[in-house]
């Protein structure tokens, strides 16, 4: 790596990021996968426990004054918009402090606020710190994936961003077959078992904030902030475990990039990169989550309710059932996860939201016809998530990757935001009025507005997806510090030629 002092800033030459892109698959890649991907668990437990516990903190004893549609409702939308602004307030200081500093604050503010939770004594309280466990998701949204995509190789990127964002559906396992355990009255008091739910994502919380400690700080997000001989040195760290494990060299990285560091990048030019520059990859991104955002944050989260209305499942079952949903969401990403990096970005994501728009359509008719039962209902309802989790997935990938490493964070936080806050915020509030009617016309009506914003989003897609698969980040997206070849060569002549001047070569 040599460096150079150019006018308006210090110019570095590095080959980090092609040392990076060229790792094999390795023990330590694991340790990124289970320190940052392990998050996704808890958000998952979270969202399925409130959708679970929903009828029985209704209930007269439950200890909180509160009815289902308000927890389905109010509650699922305020840990939503909580998690919008979260994303948006963390994103900004993820492209300026770092993405170690920032995954490690988050997750200690989503540790607290789940424990406050758990010892709410009113529906004010209970609201409060919804909002505020979101706070802290949304930032995690926000710094995960940007580490994640910076630290995996980028054959591997792909597949290993879906399994790590479809992990959210290991935690909703948990979380049904937990609230099937915590609703039991006569293992637990109405009003103790719930509460025990919320305590544990805080026990969890605090287990991944230790394993977490070990994940080191980007060496991309380094390199650009002036820390070059740090990122050096956690690569160079990284090569030889992997070296180690392997009982071989590595072989030679090839390709460099010259970039000017800088300490942060303006709203405004943000703005212009994204919206100007990119436009089209903007509008990609705001369908694809608009899109899953409504079908995921509208529907699952009344997923209980829908159960005991209208097939009459005791609200201490529903666990089981989304137990089995929330299997076949998982099983999405981690057996698609692959076709992302071989059969390509664009075909894979356009084919599985179309497909998960279409089946649900499927499944609002035969609901409609009165066709199915709780049993064949969440059949379906697997068949649709299957791809839909994949295609979701998806969505936190593309917007992660194809806009330049200054930006990357705070892209990811609002893209999550804008699409979210418009079909997470209004979904559940809309859909938790729908099926309070008792009616399955209303219902149908959900199914069919959320499986038509999948099929838009999905069409958007076939046209606007990006070829990103085993593509190097900065040639996805070349960053906003990068420096022109002759440009660079120039600099590195002004310092060659000026008495005193010195480069550094490294390794």
């Amino acid at each position: 790596m040599s460096t150079a002092q150019a006018e308006s800033g210090r110019t570095i030459t590095t080959d980090i990021p092609a040392r990076l892109d060229r790792l094999p698959w390795s023990r330590w890649h694991w340790t990124i996968v289970i320190g940052l991907g392990t998050v996704w668990i808890l958000d998952g437990l979270e969202v399925t426990v409130v959708g679970n516990i929903a009828p029985r903190l209704s209930e007269p004893g439950s200890g909180l004054p509160i009815s289902s549609s308000q927890v389905t409702g109010m509650a699922a939308a305020l840990y939503v918009a909580g998690a919008c602004v979260g994303a948006l307030f963390w994103g900004r200081l993820t492209d300026r402090w770092g993405r170690k500093k920032l995954f490690m604050i988050t997750l200690a503010v989503y540790l607290a606020a789940t424990a406050l939770t758990a010892v709410s004594f009113h529906t004010w309280w209970f609201f409060l710190f919804r909002f505020l466990t979101g706070f802290g998701i949304g930032g995690e949204y926000a710094a995960i994936n940007s580490a994640i995509d910076e630290l995996i190789p980028a054959q591997y990127r792909g597949r290993v961003d879906l399994m790590i964002n479809g992990s959210f559906w290991l935690g909703a396992v948990g979380g049904a077959l937990l609230s099937i355990v915590a609703l039991n009255t006569s293992i637990f008091p109405a009003d103790v078992g719930w509460r025990l739910t919320f305590a544990l994502g805080a026990v969890l919380a605090l287990v991944i904030l230790l394993v977490r400690r070990h994940v080191p700080e980007s060496p991309r997000w380094l390199l650009i902030h002036g820390r070059d001989e740090e990122a050096e040195r956690i690569v160079s760290s990284i090569e030889e475990k992997v070296e180690a494990e392997r009982g071989e060299p590595l072989p030679p990285a090839e390709g460099e990039i010259t970039i000017r560091q800088r300490e942060s990048v303006t709203f405004m030019e943000i703005a212009r990169t994204v919206f100007a520059k990119y436009r089209r990859r903007a509008t990609l991104g705001f369908a694809l989550f608009i899109g899953q955002a409504f079908l995921y944050n509208a529907i699952t989260f009344g997923f209980g309710a829908i159960l005991t209305r209208f097939f009459d499942v005791p609200s201490g079952h529903t666990g089981y059932y989304f137990a089995v949903i929330a299997v076949g969401n998982f099983m999405g990403p981690l057996l698609l996860g692959k076709l992302f990096d071989t059969v390509g970005r664009r075909v894979m994501i356009s084919s599985t939201y179309l497909l998960s728009g279409l089946l649900l359509f499927g499944t609002a008719w035969l609901f409609d016809r009165g066709s199915l039962s709780a049993t064949t209902m969440t059949a379906c309802w697997c068949v649709v998530l299957f791809f839909a989790s994949a295609g979701a997935s998806s969505a936190y990938l593309t917007v992660s990757e194809v806009f330049p490493m200054e930006t990357r964070a705070m892209s990811i936080a609002f893209f999550y935001a804008l699409g979210t806050a418009a079909g997470g915020i209004s979904g559940p509030l809309l859909f938790a009025n729908l099926t309070e009617t008792g009616k399955v016309g209303d219902t149908v009506l959900a199914f069919q507005i959320g499986a038509g914003l999948m099929c838009a989003a999905g069409l958007v897609a076939a046209f606007l997806a990006v070829r990103a698969e085993r593509r190097s980040l900065e040639d996805i997206a070349r960053p906003l510090s990068a420096v022109a070849k002759s440009a660079a060569e120039g600099a590195r002549s002004a310092t060659a030629g000026t008495p005193g001047a010195t480069g550094t070569t490294g390794s």
